[in-house]
Parts: C-alpha cells; sequence; structure tokens
C-alpha cells in the first residue's frame, strides 16, 4: 500500500517541460515507452508467479506494478496534453490526466475530459488495449489468487 501512494506522490512530484526540443522529446518518449513496456513485462511475470502460488510478496508487488501503468498512462496522457495544447479536451492538471485514465481504465468515460486530437486518440487507444491485456490479465490473477487463498485450494501448476 506505501509503495501505491509513493507511486502517485512521486506522479505528483515529477515535473514535466513543455517545449522541449526535438531529440529531448524523442528521448522522453522513448523513455515511456520502455517504462510502459518494461511495467507491462513486470506485470506478466508477476501474474505468472502469483498463478503458481509463489509466496515472497508476488501478489503485492502485483498490485505495485498495476498501479505503476496506471500512474504512467496518467503520466502519457499529462504529457501529451501539456507538449500539445488541444490533443485533449479539458485536461489541464496531473489530477485532470489520473481520473481521465481511471475513467478510461473503469470504461466509464464520462465524456467531460476526452482525446480531441489524433496523436490523444492514438495514445488513448493504446491505453486501452494495455487497459485490456496488461491490467485486466494482472487484476483476473489477483482475484484467483484471493479466491483460491479464501477457500484454501491450491495454487494452479504450469502445464
Amino acid at each position: 500500500m506505501t509503495a501505491c501512494v509513493l507511486l502517485v506522490v512521486v506522479y505528483y512530484l515529477v515535473p514535466v517541460q513543455p517545449d522541449l526540443s526535438g531529440a529531448a522529446a524523442a528521448v522522453r518518449a522513448g523513455g515511456t515507452a520502455a517504462a510502459a513496456l518494461a511495467v507491462a513485462m513486470l506485470v506478466g511475470r508477476l501474474v505468472v508467479r502469483v498463478q503458481r502460488g509463489e509466496s515472497g510478496g508476488a501478489a503485492a508487488g502485483l498490485v505495485v506494478a498495476l498501479v505503476g501503468g496506471v500512474v504512467l498512462f496518467a503520466f502519457i496522457d499529462y504529457l501529451v496534453a501539456v507538449t500539445m495544447p488541444g490533443q485533449f479536451a479539458d485536461l489541464r492538471t496531473k489530477t485532470d490526466a489520473l481520473y481521465f485514465t481511471v475513467t478510461t481504465l473503469a470504461t466509464v468515460g464520462f465524456g467531460d475530459v476526452h482525446a480531441a486530437g489524433q496523436l490523444a486518440r492514438a495514445v488513448v487507444t493504446g491505453q486501452q488495449v494495455y487497459n485490456l491485456v496488461v491490467i485486466a490479465t494482472g487484476g483476473t490473477a489477483l482475484v484467483n489468487h484471493i479466491t483460491r487463498r479464501r477457500a484454501g485450494t491450491p495454487p494452479q501448476t504450469p502445464a
């Protein structure tokens, strides 16, 4: 739980500079894409560990990784909004970005904050696919883990 709170605190503390040169913007984009891939790989590994019933905090690590994925996409949405004004409607603050990311993950879509430009729509489409594959897989593994523990069922063994 503490690690999840720290992730959100770091999200709010990391400064975002809107006007970067081409090279700096490319490095930031590459780093952000690498972070998304790293979180997806971490979630995948932790899902396997949770399904095997490994001890050592695999389930807690999975929760932290899933929160990290949400925070990462909020950061990406905010970067796009700050770097290219007009890509998102009504996304002005990091809280707006976190709110938008969670409403997208929850498939609620209130419509108050939404992708308006082509880049933002591409980013959100990627975010939706990530949510369907990575977050849903991790969430399912956690629910199965909790259900097995409560029922006293042994963990799954790989085929």
